[in-house]
């Protein structure tokens, strides 16, 4: 893959739900715009862990945002692709679409 790290199917999901949620990429909305997508229940503390070891990689950014009221006072950490992370999704879509090409799959029948 030239060097590219090769995300698993969930790295790559969240991947490209920090993606979709842009300026509101943090882990709470990052996992329930998953779960509303894929219509598939994931825990929390798996998109939690897989933030981490994402950014761990270099394929996200994150930096605290401002402290929230509602949170107690807490700041929200928000997420962002790298330059290596949207490199390495484009590379997997790609991917994929090569692996679909002129493939045909037949509805089963009763």
């Amino acid at each position: 893959m030239n060097g590219m790290p090769v995300p698993a199917e969930f790295e790559l999901r969240v991947l490209l739900t920090v993606l979709r949620c842009r300026d509101q990429a943090y882990a709470l909305a990052v996992h329930d715009d998953l779960e509303r997508r894929t219509r598939r229940r994931a825990s929390l503390g798996a998109v939690y862990v897989t933030l981490d070891r994402l950014e761990r990689k270099g394929l996200l950014h994150s930096a605290l945002g401002e402290p929230r009221a509602e949170r107690g006072g807490r700041a929200r950490r928000h997420y962002r692709l790298s330059r290596k992370g949207s490199a390495t999704v484009r590379h997997a879509c790609l991917e994929m679409q090569h692996l679909w090409e002129g493939l045909e799959i037949a509805e089963e029948r009763p």
